[in-house]
């Protein structure tokens, strides 16, 4: 198969275009006539759970973040109605496919735990004695006149 079939998503990931359905439809907005007449807004349809081209692990990092972006039947859906044209719309919804899984699949970097320094933990300290005696002083006394 041509490396053109193929959606190169991140270095390790390509999906074929053969999983990629497209559709056209009217777009909605301004453009006089021209956008009562002619289907320019494209719509990219995807199905996760049929994806041969995803581990397991990568299917489930993709549902986890793609979550509320998936139908009910596990159809990821993306629109593009940027343009008049069709053939740039559905650039832009490839272009969006694209980067919407690139995030998703993206392994998040973990967390190291780390400590205060003894000098921040200091100068915490120093502010809060500032600040208490700052509060202390607007305090009004009850002296009797």
């Amino acid at each position: 198969m041509r490396d053109d079939a193929h959606l190169r998503v991140s270095p390790t990931v390509r999906i074929p275009v053969a999983e990629l359905s497209f559709r056209a439809t009217r777009s909605g907005g301004p453009g006089g006539q021209h956008v009562n007449t002619s289907s320019t807004r494209v719509e990219l349809w995807w199905h996760l759970d049929q994806s041969p081209s995803l581990s397991a692990a990568e299917r489930t990092r993709v549902r986890g973040r793609l979550g509320s972006r998936l139908g009910e039947d596990g159809w990821l859906r993306v629109v593009a109605a940027d343009t008049r044209s069709q053939a740039q719309n559905r650039q832009a919804a490839v272009s969006r496919f694209r980067d919407l899984l690139e995030q998703a699949l993206k392994v998040p970097k973990a967390r190291k735990a780390t400590r205060p320094t003894k000098a921040a933990k200091e100068r915490r300290l120093v502010a809060k004695r500032h600040q208490s005696i700052r509060k202390r002083e607007r305090r009004v006394r009850g002296d009797d006149d």
